[in-house]
């Protein structure tokens, strides 16, 4: 992460301004297309060829499939672009072939940088990951953009790769990209159709699948919030500087009593051992992973992080960018909410969802 900024000339973000998003039809993605059509920008939407594009439904905006990995793709897809967001990246913690990580998170992320500096665009706003963040301490000091990653404890081929891709980004603003970098936190609500592993989380607390939980913490986040904090980097930010844009610290005891206080279902009662989750991630890499040749259930990347508390501090960001959130519980209902109107809870549980009726 880097710690100095290079001065940029100003940036206001114009009506009519042509502003390019990748990944525009993800979670983040979309949300920061919409923060810019209320700000009455010329949306470009650059979507995966094949993907699910439902989040743009209805939107006003000029969609390109693109493939990520092709550079004349991407150069199509970002001509004539004042600003760029690029947020596309394979966001999931197994693949059957790893080295798709690396094909998208880094060589695509190469191939939107050039082609967004031949593009002339003025801004540049790359999405990286809190993933790529040292948490040694963080159980007693919430971790800054400061706090080099230890290398041995990127697990796995996302954390990896987005690292190495943050590091791409890095090396081009200080050949004078204009490019700023965000770290969004883990994001909760509407339009997560996939649903992303944070989403996940919850989702298994709808469904019941969730008998336990592990003693980690996470820092909490409306993506709405994060399409906000994208806008006032590409505004604000300095080049080649890093901003955590998140929310709430949370116990993980404490987010899913806050999901039970919201939804009126019970809290998971058992609090295990860290290396209870991490002997299920083995289990499920091993089993489902690498003998049925199918996504875990229960990640082993994403088991090993549950054994680090996943804190942040985002005053960066706040003093800097302006930025704000507001409290995870609003990000925790209106993301329980969208996955129960959109058919992702089962029948049995729906059913006892007790939350006051909308106003």
């Amino acid at each position: 992460m880097s710690d100095r900024g290079g001065a940029d000339p100003p940036f206001t973000l114009r009506p009519g301004d042509r502003v390019a998003v990748t990944g525009a039809a993800g979670f983040i993605g979309s949300a920061i297309v919409r923060a810019l059509l209320e700000r009455q920008a010329e949306v470009v939407a650059l979507v995966e060829p094949g993907g699910n594009e439902s989040n743009l439904d209805g939107l006003d905006l000029e969609r390109v499939s693109v493939d990520i990995r092709s550079r004349d793709d991407v150069e199509k897809g970002l001509a004539g672009a004042r600003a760029v967001f690029h947020t596309a990246a394979l966001f999931q913690f197994w693949a059957k072939d790893r080295s798709v990580f690396y094909d998208v998170n880094v060589e695509g992320t190469r191939h939107v940088i050039d082609a967004a500096l031949e593009a002339g665009s003025e801004r540049i706003v790359y999405t990286s990951t809190v993933a790529t963040i040292g948490l040694e301490g963080s159980r007693d000091h919430p971790a800054d953009e400061r706090a080099a990653a230890r290398i041995d404890h990127l697990f796995g081929s996302y954390k990896q790769s987005k690292y190495v891709a943050e590091h791409e980004a890095l090396r081009a603003a200080a050949e004078g990209a204009p490019l700023s970098l965000v770290h969004p936190t883990f994001p909760l609500g509407p339009r997560d159709i996939r649903p992303t592993p944070t989403g996940k989380v919850l989702l298994d607390f709808l469904n019941g699948r969730m008998p336990g939980y592990v003693d980690t913490a996470m820092n909490v986040s409306h993506v709405e919030d994060l399409a906000v904090g994208h806008l006032l980097a590409l505004e604000r930010g300095r080049r080649g500087r890093s901003y955590i844009i998140g929310g709430e610290n949370l116990p993980m005891g404490e987010l899913l009593g806050t999901a039970a206080s919201v939804t009126g279902l019970p809290a998971p009662g058992r609090r295990w051992p860290g290396l209870v989750g991490l002997g299920a991630g083995l289990a499920s890499d091993l089993i489902e992973g690498r003998l049925l040749r199918r996504e875990p259930h229960v990640p082993l990347e994403a088991a090993r992080m549950s054994l680090e508390h996943m804190v942040f501090d985002d005053s960066r960001a706040r003093v800097e960018l302006g930025y704000t959130s507001r409290p995870a519980a609003e990000a925790i209902a209106d993301s329980a909410r969208w996955f129960l109107d959109h058919g992702y809870v089962r029948p049995e549980r729906a059913r006892l969802f007790t939350w006051p009726e909308r106003s």
